[in-house]
């Protein structure tokens, strides 16, 4: 992708509003990746020299703990921006960016932001609005996990990522991106053989189908009312 093109980025959010001459400004600063399956965008503590835009592909957000544990944050679909460091007033970033699948995305360097967020107020406002919504949904997480009993948790972690990338087949929405039980455990700060028992038991209750890092939500509603600890009355 040797000239990259304003089309790229031009119908997503973090860019509405702005000019072509704008657009083009801007995507003509920028640099075209691909990252291969498993690989990382960028790591935890490593110096944020630059903000990236996702353009295709599913992006898992991992962060170390100091026991050399890994706990999943978030997962990251196309059109979302990332590494966003500066928005936050760091200078390394805070956790690491791991490709789920195959991806492409596009590259600036950190010390831009600033300027793009000064000449364009509404990328800024969106930036800053990224940021505000991924501290609220670690707030969220925080309240889950105090709260919630450990069915919920899980029960919610495989609605919301249903929501966000869930592709329609003849079983239901099916996460669109390989994920395994293991990677569910610690988005939920549970076990493996948790998982694993509860996923078991939903599916002999046809509320899920899941199987080599596929699973499919056959029946939201009832999950749903799971993960808000109603009983489906008889």
């Amino acid at each position: 992708m040797s000239r990259l093109d304003r089309s790229l980025i031009a119908s997503l959010s973090a860019f509405q509003g702005l000019t072509p001459a704008e657009l083009d400004r801007m995507v003509s600063q920028a640099r075209s990746l691909r990252i291969a399956r498993n690989r990382a965008v960028f790591e935890q503590e490593q110096d944020a020299h630059s903000f990236f835009l996702l353009l295709d592909g599913h992006i898992r957000v991992v962060k170390s703990t100091a026991e050399g544990g890994e706990v999943t944050v978030r997962y990251i679909g196309p059109g979302e921006l990332m590494g966003i460091a500066t928005a936050l007033g760091r200078t390394t970033y805070p956790a690491s960016a791991m490709a789920a699948v195959d991806c492409v995305v596009l590259a600036w360097p950190s010390s831009l932001w600033s300027e793009f967020a000064s000449a364009y107020p509404a990328f800024g406002a969106s930036t800053y609005q990224t940021v505000g919504n991924r501290l609220q949904d670690a707030h969220t997480r925080v309240v889950e996990m105090s709260t919630e009993h450990v069915d919920q948790r899980v029960a919610h972690a495989l609605l919301k990522l249903v929501n966000q990338t869930g592709r329609k087949t003849e079983e239901g929405l099916m996460i669109d991106f390989p994920i395994s039980r293991q990677d569910i455990a610690e988005m939920t700060g549970t076990t493996l053989h948790t998982v694993s028992r509860l996923m078991s038991a939903w599916e002999g209750k046809g509320l899920v189908r899941s199987g080599r890092q596929k699973v499919t939500v056959v029946e939201p509603h009832r999950l749903l009312m799971l993960a808000e600890g109603r009983t489906q009355k008889t």
